[in-house]
């Protein structure tokens, strides 16, 4: 693995970890296509529209992704706020 993908792996590792409160391997990886599809959406919305009417499927998992990320989001906050 190269110096760049290893630091780049610990960039997504402490991101998540901000971000949820843990890091697990399921965890980067859901927080990955989280951002990537955040930032298609603001960037090239058409595209998103596009690709949510050709995968009514992969839209529904991309919700439930995003709706998981938040909870864990809220919950994060809660407790570092007690």
């Amino acid at each position: 693995m190269s110096t760049f993908q290893e630091q780049f792996d610990a960039l997504l590792n402490k991101y998540t970890e901000l971000l949820v409160g843990e890091a697990d391997q399921e965890l980067v990886e859901k927080i990955k296509v989280w951002a990537l599809y955040t930032y298609i959406s603001k960037s090239m919305p058409p595209l998103v529209k596009h690709w949510n009417e050709l995968h009514p499927d992969g839209k529904e998992e991309m919700m439930k992704i995003i709706g998981e990320i938040k909870q864990l989001n809220d919950q994060h906050r809660q407790q570092k706020q007690s």
